[in-house]
């Protein structure tokens, strides 16, 4: 029997060993200097601690990270621990932002947002928001449902990115923001829309990450230039640096239920008429199941794609305005 790596102790070792074999699906992966060329002639995310926090979000003890639950709790701790070590500025309103959930239903829930900042050392009354929800569907019938590419995926690549720029300190003041009850239909993003901790009219861009590490195509979205065609410069810039291919779509009313403008927490920005750009990878199989687990996850290409979409904040933070 196969053990689920979720499930594993995450070791130095098992870290070391994991990218090592990662098993390659797709002709970028297939390149032994794929990696390398993550993002050219720039300075690379730290593979080992993304990985190690992918993973460690997607432990058994998590238990799907559904909001009110203890294994949320844990997910919110260790986001929180991990702001903290790098220092990060907390905002004067405090690292946690609570706020209700489904009060009709059970007034006593609480979800929580965290927040962590980075001043701008050029521009730094502009405000950029980089996001990714931690939560997750918790436990159905005595299952747990993992959720490590939704969206323990880009709450890890959010923690990468969160080092990077403490490392590399931004023109722009960035405001990073792990969201809750995503899946509860947006409510934390929404509450944190309408509660920023900085005023409204200075956060000028969204970045979303939610689903960011399975393709078996090597292929991501970055949704969002159908509504904001000024953006789409950066996204056709970017195709340049990395081996992914990064695609644009799923964001026109036209296309349906395959428009993802109203999809992810980037919507209640969209709303507010704050631009945003959304990264995403297509539904795969196991999609909202238990199956969607640790081992599941290409490591190669979500080092890529992590790699892709920090240059991507660096081109869009080279500007003075967008």
């Amino acid at each position: 029997m196969r053990m689920r790596l979720s499930a594993w102790p995450v070791t130095a070792s098992l870290l070391a060993l994991l990218l090592l074999t990662v098993s390659c699906k797709n002709k970028a992966s297939k390149n032994p200097d794929a990696n390398k060329k993550a993002v050219v002639g720039t300075s690379l995310l730290d593979s080992a601690t993304l990985i190690h926090d992918l993973a460690a979000l997607t432990t058994e003890a998590m238990a799907g990270r559904e909001t009110g639950t203890p294994g949320n709790q844990l997910a919110r701790e260790y986001i929180a621990k991990r702001y903290d070590s790098l220092q990060l500025k907390t905002p004067d309103s405090g690292r946690f932002q609570s706020f209700p959930f489904a009060p009709k239903q059970n007034p006593v829930i609480k979800g929580t947002n965290i927040i962590a900042m980075i001043p701008g050392s050029i521009y730094p009354d502009q405000y950029y928001v980089i996001s990714a929800h931690y939560d997750h569907l918790g436990i159905k019938n005595g299952q747990i449902y993992y959720g490590t590419d939704d969206n323990a995926s880009g709450s890890a690549c959010l923690l990468a990115l969160a080092a990077y720029f403490k490392q590399h300190p931004p023109k722009h003041s960035f405001i990073l923001a792990s969201f809750d009850a995503e899946e509860k239909g947006l409510v934390g993003s929404r509450y944190f829309v309408a509660h920023p901790p900085v005023d409204s009219n200075k956060i000028v861009l969204n970045v979303n990450m939610d689903m960011v590490s399975r393709n078996d195509k090597n292929e991501i979205y970055a949704s969002g230039t159908y509504h904001y065609p000024f953006l789409k410069k950066y996204v056709d810039s970017i195709q340049t640096m990395t081996t992914v291919n990064v695609l644009t779509g799923h964001d026109n009313p036209a296309q349906g239920h395959d428009d993802w403008t109203n999809q992810s927490d980037h919507y209640p920005f969209h709303l507010s008429h704050i631009p945003f750009l959304y990264f995403g990878v297509e539904d795969h199989p196991d999609y909202h199941k238990p199956t969607d687990t640790f081992d599941k996850v290409d490591k190669g290409f979500y080092f890529r794609v992590c790699n892709m979409i920090k240059e991507t904040i660096v081109l869009l933070d080279k500007q003075e305005k967008l």
